[in-house]
């Protein structure tokens, strides 16, 4: 079965144009959304990702259509490959049944890949230089500015022999924060 799948960014756009390609293209069913492609949860997508079976095969107009990046888009196509479905791109004529469509999809792989380890090794690279100028990453230790002050009221509260679930209410912290608070303080104390 051919399973088109059709989306556009906003509720201005129209998907008039991808929904004539996909019927061009001999779809018998096509999910269509109009959502963000940066959106993580795409319930069309998920539908179509449940219906598909072995044999099928799925057709969008545009690669950018279907991921929200080539790292997206390649486990994609990669999920469809290991159910046994055909994977179709009409704008880049790509066609994962055939030979030349699996090159093409094989080189995207490998041009996805190559972007992660360049990011990894950019991010790795600035670390180091990080490191050798004597900065180092990571949250700084400590209670910043403000909860230092908050945590001396939480002090005078509590050796004011107020309960600590009165001091979180008072000061509209959790439990677990005033401890954190008071421990921070040097406090010993026993839990009320």
């Amino acid at each position: 079965m051919k399973i088109g799948y059709a989306r556009v960014s906003t509720e201005d756009q129209h998907l008039d144009l991808q929904l004539s390609a996909l019927t061009a293209a001999g779809c018998e069913k096509i999910y269509q959304e109009k959502i963000s492609g940066a959106k993580t949860d795409r319930p069309e997508l998920a539908r179509l990702l449940e219906h598909i079976r072995q044999g099928d095969e799925v057709i969008v107009w545009k690669l950018d259509r279907l991921g929200r990046s080539l790292p997206h888009l390649v486990e994609l196509v990669t999920r469809f490959a290991d159910r046994g479905v055909a994977f179709t791109s009409l704008q880049e004529k790509i066609d994962t049944s055939s030979p030349s469509g699996k090159l093409i999809f094989h080189i995207f792989c490998s041009l996805a890949e190559f972007e992660r380890e360049l990011i990894r090794e950019r991010t790795n690279a600035g670390i180091k230089a990080a490191r050798e100028q004597g900065r180092v990453g990571g949250r700084p230790k400590g209670l910043s500015p403000a909860a230092e002050k908050t945590a001396k009221t939480a002090e005078a509260l509590y050796r004011a022999n107020h309960h600590i679930q009165e001091i979180a209410r008072q000061l509209g912290k959790s439990k677990v924060t005033i401890y954190k608070y008071l421990r921070s303080r040097g406090i010993e104390f026993q839990e009320q």
